[in-house]
C-alpha cells in the first residue's frame, strides 16, 4: 500500500482493525468530514477511514463508502466482527464455517487451504453452473463455502452471525424526469464516476473496443485528463470466429477521435494451455470467453500501466443485451397471426442449428430461445434467453441425475417488489456474482 498504509490497519487507540481489498474512491472527503469531526488520522491510506467511519456511525458506516472493496473490521471492545462486501460485488468475498470458525477470505483458494476443511463438489452449484454457465451467489462451487451477495455485510459476535445488505438498486425508476435530464444525469454520473477511478498512485489506462461502454469511458477519460489516454485493444486470428470478434476497427476510429495512445495486441491464444492458469485465479468456472481475452489484454497493458478501467458491466446497467429487448419483440410477435406463428415459425426455428460464433446462427438462437419462452412469466422467459443446457441434458450429464435447481434467477426476481420486467431482469445479473 502507500507509505505508511501496510494493513491491518486500526484508530488511534487500537481497539478497532480492518484490512480492505479493494479501493475507496470517495476517502478524500471522508476524511475531511472525519477529521472535523475530532478523528485522527496516522496514514495517507483510503483503508484508514474505514475504522474511523465505523467509530463514528458504528454500523451504518457501510452506507458511507463509495468503492470497490471486500473488507473485514474487528471490534476489540465488543469482541465483533464485520465482513462486507461493495455494491455492486465487483470485489469477491467467500465464507463459510470451517471447523467450528467463521473463515473468510477474498479467493475461495485460500480457505482450500485451512486444517479441516475437505474439499468437496457442490452439485447444486453445478447445476446451476450448466444451467446459466456460472455459479451464482450465494453458492460456490465448493461445498461449505458461499459468496458473501453484493452489498451485503457479515455482522459476528457471541458466537453466531447475521447477513444484513446495507445497499440494493432501486426497484422504480423515476418517470417524472425528462429524457433531456436523463441525458444530462447519466452524463455527469459516468464523467463522475471516471473520474473518481482516475484518482490513482500508479499509471493508469483503459480497455477499449470500440463498442458504446468502453467508448463512454475513454471519452470522459479524455474529457478530464491533462494528457493522452492510454489506450489497449485486442484482435484475433487462426479460428473461424476471430473475424467476428475481432473489434480493432471500432476502437481504432474511438483513439482517433479522443487522441489516445493506443496500442493493439493481435493473439492466437492456446486456450487449453490457459485454462488451468486462469481457473486458478477465477477460483470457479464461468462459460463466458471474456474472462480469456480480458487476460491477454491485460497482461498486454501490464507493460505500460497497473490499473485499467473498463466498460465491463454497461450492458447489464443500461439494458444492451438482446435479452432486454423481450417485451419488444413480443409485442411484435404476437402481431403475427397465431396459426402462422404455431405452425410454420415455431417448427422451422426448432429444427435450425445456433450458435454463438456467427451472427448468424447467433440470432438464430436468440430466436428460438424466444420463441419457447412465449407464454411464459417473465422470470421463465428471462431464464430461457440465459440457459445453457436444458433440464433434460442437465440430467443426463450429472451421475445422480440431476439435484434439484436452486435458481437464482427465478428468486431475484420473485425478491423484487418491481412491476418493471426490464428492471427486474437487469437487478439478477448482480445476483451471479
Amino acid at each position: 500500500d502507500v507509505s505508511g498504509g501496510h494493513q491491518p490497519i486500526s484508530n488511534e487507540d487500537g481497539t478497532i482493525v480492518a484490512v480492505c481489498n479493494g479501493e475507496i474512491y470517495n476517502f478524500r472527503t471522508i476524511r475531511t468530514e472525519l477529521q472535523a469531526l475530532g478523528h485522527r488520522f496516522a496514514t495517507n491510506s483510503d483503508s484508514e477511514v474505514v475504522v474511523h467511519l465505523y467509530e463514528q456511525y458504528g454500523d451504518d458506516f457501510l452506507k458511507h463508502l463509495d468503492g470497490m472493496f471486500g473488507l473485514a473490521l474487528w471490534d476489540r471492545t465488543r469482541q465483533r466482527l464485520v465482513v462486507a462486501r461493495d455494491a455492486l460485488g465487483i470485489k469477491p468475498v467467500y465464507f463459510g464455517r470451517i471447523s467450528g470458525r467463521l473463515c473468510f477470505a477474498s479467493e475461495a483458494k485460500s480457505l482450500l487451504k485451512l486444517p479441516g476443511f475437505q474439499v468437496e463438489l457442490n452439485p447444486s452449484a453445478l447445476q446451476q453452473y450448466l444451467a446459466a454457465g456460472y455459479v451464482g451467489g450465494p453458492q460456490s462451487m465448493f461445498r461449505g463455502i458461499d459468496k458473501l451477495p453484493p452489498g451485503s455485510a457479515i455482522f459476528a459476535e457471541k458466537g453466531g452471525f447475521e447477513i444484513r445488505r446495507f445497499w440494493k438498486l432501486p426497484d422504480e425508476v423515476d418517470e417524472s424526469r425528462s429524457e433531456s435530464d436523463w441525458i444530462d444525469a447519466v452524463r455527469s454520473g459516468i464523467e463522475r464516476a471516471v473520474s473518481d477511478q482516475m484518482v490513482s498512485d500508479v499509471p493508469l489506462g483503459a480497455f477499449l473496443s470500440g463498442g458504446i461502454d468502453s467508448s463512454a469511458v475513454v471519452a470522459a477519460m479524455a474529457r478530464i485528463s491533462d494528457r493522452p489516454v492510454k489506450t489497449y485493444s485486442i484482435g484475433f486470428k487462426g479460428s473461424s470466429g476471430a473475424a467476428l470478434y475481432n473489434e480493432l476497427p471500432f476502437a481504432r476510429i474511438i483513439a482517433d477521435q479522443f487522441r489516445t495512445e493506443h496500442r493493439e495486441i493481435i493473439v492466437q491464444p492456446d486456450v487449453i494451455g490457459l485454462l488451468p492458469q486462469l481457473l486458478w485465479h477465477m477460483d470457479e468456472p464461468v462459460a463466458d470467453a471474456a474472462f480469456l481475452t480480458t487476460y491477454l489484454v491485460s497482461r498486454f497493458a501490464r507493460e505500460d500501466v497497473t490499473v485499467i478501467l473498463s466498460g465491463v458491466g454497461g450492458d447489464e446497467l443500461f439494458g444492451g443485451y438482446k435479452r432486454y429487448l423481450d417485451g419488444h419483440y413480443r409485442r411484435s410477435y404476437h402481431r403475427i397471426p397465431k396459426l402462422l406463428r404455431r405452425g410454420l415459425i415455431e417448427p422451422v426455428l426448432r429444427r435450425l442449428p445456433s450458435d454463438r460464433h456467427s451472427k448468424l446462427l447467433n440470432s438464430v438462437r436468440l430466436a428460438k430461445a424466444f420463441v419457447q419462452a412465449d407464454g411464459l412469466g417473465p422470470e421463465a422467459r428471462y431464464g430461457q434467453f440465459m440457459e445453457v443446457f436444458d433440464p433434460a441434458l442437465r440430467g443426463r450429464l450429472m451421475r445422480d441425475g440431476g439435484t434439484a435447481l436452486d435458481d437464482r434467477i427465478a428468486a431475484a426476481f420473485a425478491a423484487s417488489t418491481s412491476t418493471d420486467e426490464l428492471q427486474i431482469g437487469r437487478a439478477s445479473c448482480r445476483e451471479r456474482v
